[in-house]
């Protein structure tokens, strides 16, 4: 894309400024410290805006309309380029001038994409439509990038269940309370279960409370064992200012979050504490500071006396509670077995008029007959509540997991959640990876959904599904992709599900889970020299100030291996090496940073090793010790650093990975090319890259890749053209450029690849030139996905393709994101 753009319509004066900043952020952003996502972004948004005015210019030229009036934008963008300039003598301890600048970049970002909103459509775009296609592109491209960077941990609200009773009086009171002027720290409390999390959530959704906080509702997960440091980490980050150099302690972290407070206002301030525990009462003090118009919400299943407001959440009352009750057993379908208005009031009161509790055994009798129904009103036939403490309140919940004939592992699946730290979003695919091993599920993850779902039904978990378009809902060939889709669960449920896998003795549990905390191993594991388990899934979780000293322990039945931690090292336990019929891997850094991972060499003597995910990892440090795996079929790289992962191998990939069939890269922000050495895979099935936003470039020798089935490429916004190669790959049935806003042209000869059956190409905004005479060819080509703009160039190619279907996926413009 040349850089000289913008003629008459706009100026010469207009495209010189643009040049200008865009060659200017190029160069800051090579050499850039404290501002380098900012800017990486503002250099995308420019590119983009670029080429929209260039769209725009070429096609207006016959109507010699010129525009006179962007001279305040010319102006911006002229300070702007100073801004960037100066943004590298900014020292990285100062704080003050760090957020400062940082908002000041994030303004001019969205100045420009306002201009692309406001104006352009003015300044001759062939339509409204075309425009605000434009303007949604670039802003799905910022926030796809933005989701890459907060997939972990987001200190946005999440929206409240669809459906809630009994919260109506609560939440005018809490928010009467809440917006005194003398109430700085206010504490929500009430038993676990009881609904604090979705009081909250309601709260925040007042339209009151949204126009007095605005965009400064700040969320926080406290949980069990609260780190302050991480905590700031994640607000500032959340503010799109990531803090590599400053944060040193959790005294530190104090010091500097009232400068990022003072700084996101003048509008009123909302810090939400959610599930402060008894111990870390302290803590919410830490967070008070004099600033104007900020405030604290805290919420505790501890009524701690120290507060001066305290609001208490009481439980739902018999009307509320059975109607909660009726919904989660789906009693309105009729599918179900409908019992007495008194055997309802028995299991409502049973309850304690708590709405998990409710939720949880409602889902447990839906579609339930008879004989059920009434073997579990037996449980609560004196209608009286038993709840007064978190262990009454996991006895009732036990009560309620009876898996009627399980022959799908559902009560496993369950159990298995509690592998993943408390408060984190659990990846389905993951979850896939270890139930296709442990349970001879399907490899594409249909049984594994389908289990989840389940769970969902009966409110054990929560199974969060990214929009799927129309390919995905409508797939002739079941190759869905569960990438962006993950699982939530109360903690109390995980608490459950903990309880239920620690029932029998440490040696003969199945699954056995460890939480270490600080460098304190649980007793019985350093009571013996060497720990012998028969569990079949082993997790085990650290915290940042573990040193990575390992107790021994012999594991010799485990087949799959959780590995949570939080530190930029982390070294593999050397009892890994002995586990010869492990199967699955699973690394997580719940860590701020990525991390740097030693002892990958013990994994060569793991002759059963099938599956490999990483997250947040450094790749490079994998590379040079890169050892053969003979029997790896799937490794799957989220949020790493993979740039430079396959250069100087010890010893080729293709030798190192004979049998790997499918290859997963998802949130992999510095991957600009795909390395060579893995076109030498030739068993190579599935291949999928996920929003990488800097990849621009496959290698021609992807044609190599003669068994590939499905090659996904979705969101790689800086792609520009697939490889001539690409028609070579003649088993190929799945091709998936979605979202791949740079690509501007199918390959010449893409009807060679005759087994193609799905082509998904929704969001190629750039792709506007006619198809190849070759596509003609693809004669198995049963379903393609794009928009409106591209349908109209497969109009023609239909005569000649009649059992293609061509779906317009839905497309949701909503401009709601730009600056009032």
């Amino acid at each position: 894309m040349p850089l000289s753009v913008a003629g008459p319509l706009l100026g010469a004066g207009f495209g010189q400024v643009l040049t200008s900043l865009r060659e200017t952020v190029k160069d800051v952003v090579r050499n850039a410290r404290q501002f380098k996502r900012i800017l990486k972004r503002l250099d995308s948004t420019l590119d983009l805006l670029a080429q929209a005015v260039e769209d725009i210019e070429r096609s207006n030229q016959q109507r010699g309309r010129a525009v006179e009036n962007t001279q305040s934008l010319i102006e911006e963008m002229t300070k702007g380029r100073e801004l960037v300039c100066n943004s590298l003598q900014i020292p990285w301890w100062n704080l003050v001038l760090i957020v400062k600048y940082s908002s000041k970049l994030s303004k001019l970002e969205e100045d420009i994409l306002r201009f692309c909103q406001v104006d352009l459509q003015l300044y001759g775009a062939r339509t409204v439509l075309e425009t605000r296609e434009i303007v949604s592109g670039i802003r799905e491209s910022m926030d796809s990038t933005r989701s890459m960077e907060t997939t972990r941990v987001s200190c946005a609200v999440r929206e409240p269940p669809d459906f809630t009773v009994g919260f109506d009086m609560p939440m005018k009171e809490l928010k009467t309370l809440l917006l005194k002027e003398e109430v700085q720290l206010l504490l929500l409390t009430a038993p676990g279960g009881r609904g604090k999390t979705t009081l909250v959530q309601m709260l925040c959704q007042d339209d009151q409370i949204r126009g007095t906080y605005k965009e400064n509702i700040l969320f926080v997960n406290v949980s069990q064992t609260p780190n302050v440091k991480v905590i700031v980490q994640n607000l500032f980050d959340y503010k799109y200012f990531r803090p590599e150099f400053l944060i040193q302690s959790d005294e530190d972290a104090i010091e500097q979050l009232p400068q990022l407070l003072n700084h996101i206002g003048p509008n009123p301030i909302l810090l939400i504490l959610d599930d402060v525990w008894l111990g870390s009462e302290s803590l919410p003090e830490k967070f008070k500071f004099n600033i104007p118009k900020y405030k604290i919400l805290v919420t505790s299943r501890t009524a701690f006396p120290r507060f001066e407001f305290t609001y208490r959440l009481d439980v739902l009352n018999d009307v509320d509670a059975i109607t909660l009750f009726c919904h989660s057993a789906s009693l309105q379908d009729g599918s179900s077995y409908i019992p007495t208005e008194e055997d309802m009031k028995k299991i409502a009161r049973g309850c304690g008029g708590f709405p998990l509790v409710l939720k949880v055994i409602g889902g447990s009798l839906r579609r339930q007959k008879e004989e059920v129904w009434r073997s579990r009103l037996m449980k609560w036939s004196d209608g009286r509540s038993f709840l007064s403490s978190d262990a009454e309140l996991l006895a009732c919940l036990q009560k309620s997991l009876e898996f009627q004939y399980d022959k799908d592992n559902i009560e496993d699946c369950f159990m298995d959640l509690g592998s993943f730290p408390e408060d984190q979003r659990i990846p389905v695919a993951a979850l896939i990876d270890m139930w296709v091993e442990l349970y001879e599920l399907d490899e594409d993850g249909i049984h594994a959904i389908a289990n989840l779902e389940e769970l969902t039904i009966r409110n054990l978990a929560s199974l969060v599904m990214a929009k799927k378009d129309a390919s995905e809902v409508k797939s002739y060939y079941n190759e869905s992709n569960y990438n962006d889709d993950f699982v939530t669960q109360h903690d109390i449920l995980r608490e459950l599900a903990m309880h239920q896998s620690s029932r029998e003795p440490i040696g003969q549990r199945s699954r056995l889970i460890i939480n270490i905390s600080k460098n304190s191993p649980p007793k019985w594991w350093t009571e013996q020299k060497q720990q012998l388990i028969n569990a079949h899934l082993l997790s085990i979780s650290t915290d940042e100030l573990f040193s990575s000293s390992w107790c021994n322990i012999q594991g010799s039945e485990v087949e799959v291996l959780v590995l949570n931690f939080h530190t930029k090292n982390y070294t593999l336990p050397e009892f890994v090496e002995k586990m010869d019929k492990l199967k699955v891997l699973i690394v997580n850094n719940y860590g701020f940073f990525h991390s740097k991972i030693s002892n990958f060499q013990l994994l060569e003597s793991l002759s059963n090793l099938k599956r490999i995910r990483l997250e947040k990892v450094s790749i490079s440090s994998f590379c040079k010790t890169l050892v053969p795996l003979k029997s790896l079929k799937k490794i799957s790289l989220c949020m790493c650093n993979i740039g430079k992962a396959f250069e100087n191998c010890t010893i080729q990939v293709s030798d190192a990975l004979p049998n790997l069939t499918e290859i997963n890269i998802n949130y992999c922000n510095d991957l600009e090319e795909l390395p060579i050495g893995l076109c030498d895979i030739v068993h190579l099935k599935k291949l999928s890259i996920a929003n990488c936003h800097k990849l621009f470039a496959l290698p021609e020798e992807i044609g190599k890749l003669v068994n590939l089935e499905v090659l996904r490429l979705r969101s790689c916004t800086d792609l520009s053209e697939l490889p001539d190669s690409i028609r070579s790959l003649h088993k190929l049935r799945i091709l998936d450029i979605s979202d791949c806003l740079s690509i501007m042209k199918l390959p010449k000869h893409i009807g060679e690849m005759c087994s193609l059956k799905e082509l998904n190409m929704k969001g190629c905004l750039s792709l506007r030139t006619q198809f190849p005479e070759s596509i003609m060819d693809l004669e198995q080509l049963k379903l393609v996905v794009c928009d409106e703009e591209r349908a109209k160039l497969w109009d023609p190619i239909k005569e000649f393709l009649p059992d293609l279907e061509v779906l317009v996926a839905e497309k949701d413009i909503n401009l709601n994101w730009l600056p009032k």
